[in-house]
């Protein structure tokens, strides 16, 4: 690394005021979750943060702060959610739940897609609910994020294709309809007579978050539970070929753009007309936050970590996340919010419904 690349003392000064307010605004936010569990501390985050830019009351001195938490922050956190996750135990569930595991995210993402397509959800947004609910809920949403970020050349955005707003409502979504899986599917699955390693299984399939899953399974107790958990931690290890796959598509679109502005540029020296504007940047093909969540995931599947560790990773993830959060919601503006809340509403309630009633046909047919 040059020297050129490590931020200076003046610049760690400058995202300082920005760092703290975020910072801030997540320990509020961890602690009404540590309170009300079922209370994401990720939603906390982004809808207070919402409220401080709509008040007014983000200081211009946070922004780079701000800025800097929205983008590098949210990507270290989505790094280390890779120490979670144990490929071996995913495999010790045996093939049929691993089969439920991959249909439930590889027909909820697209069909979901579709639905938002069908719905008129701007692309930006249905994305975002797909992979939220097909993956993990809040965190699923902010990898995808930090991916749909990366504009490809030569196609402007749009207002209703903001970031930041898409954001905010993916996670209001995911974690409003997660909630109602998260108390439905334990009745449902007794009522259905599923074993404890089924009812596992399709809880944690349907159910979107982590921590609803734990909240989930344990009702039905510990047998559930552990198989439950383990089960949702499968879903987490697709997230890195779902983003990175998505990420890949995009990469392609760009070079093809830039390639294109090459010519077009070519052809203007030849001609004498005025070059485009648009600059010559070729991203990565692969998101290098998604190769270091990878490269955990390696460390967990083929060392052994202390308990401890895991713990201290997983408590850093879960802030890092929830202080990028507050960020991206000082970008969300509440009137378009409100605007689009009622299609993307009902496409997470009908991504919900796909998620449930994918892996319930997979575990009624499998085991």
């Amino acid at each position: 690394m040059s020297v050129a690349t490590v931020p200076s003392l003046s610049t760690w000064r400058t995202r300082a005021p920005g760092l703290a307010l975020t910072l801030g605004v997540a320990l509020v936010a961890y602690l009404v979750n540590s309170l009300v569990p079922v209370v994401s501390a990720l939603l906390v985050a982004i809808v207070v943060g919402a409220v401080l830019r709509n008040a007014r009351a983000v200081p211009a001195v946070a922004e780079p702060g701000v800025r800097y938490a929205a983008r590098t922050v949210l990507r270290l956190g989505v790094v280390l959610l890779g120490l979670q996750l144990s490929v071996p135990q995913v495999l010790a569930l045996g093939w049929q739940a691993i089969a439920v595991i991959v249909a439930t995210v590889a027909l909820t993402w697209p069909l979901t897609l579709v639905a938002g397509r069908l719905l008129g959800v701007p692309t930006a947004l249905r994305t975002l609910l797909a992979t939220g609910t097909a993956i993990c809920g809040a965190s699923a949403v902010a990898a995808m994020s930090a991916v749909l970020e990366e504009r490809v050349p030569g196609r402007a955005g749009t207002p209703d294709e903001d970031l930041e707003d898409a954001a905010a409502t993916a996670v209001a979504a995911v974690t409003i309809f997660g909630t109602l899986s998260m108390l439905a599917l334990p009745v449902l699955a007794r009522a259905l007579g599923l074993d404890d390693h089924a009812a596992g299984v399709w809880l944690g399939s349907g159910v979107h978050e982590v921590g609803q899953v734990v909240a989930a399974g344990g009702v039905l107790g510990s047998a559930v539970l552990a198989t439950a958990v383990v089960t949702k931690l499968g879903r987490v290890v697709l997230l890195a070929p779902l983003v990175a796959g998505v990420g890949y598509a995009r990469s392609r679109r760009a070079r093809a753009a830039v390639e294109h502005e090459v010519v077009v540029d070519s052809a203007s020296v030849l001609t004498g007309a005025a070059p485009t504007s648009v600059a010559h940047v070729r991203p990565p093909i692969v998101p290098g936050f998604v190769l270091g969540f990878l490269a955990l995931v390696a460390v967990r599947s083929l060392l052994p970590v202390p308990a401890v560790v895991l713990d201290v990773v997983a408590t850093a993830a879960t802030l890092l996340l929830t202080v990028a959060m507050v960020a991206l919601g000082t970008g969300v503006n509440v009137r378009a919010l409100i605007a689009r809340g009622g299609p993307a509403m009902l496409l997470g309630l009908v991504a919900a419904v796909l998620a449930a009633g994918v892996s319930l046909a997979g575990v009624l047919l499998l085991l």
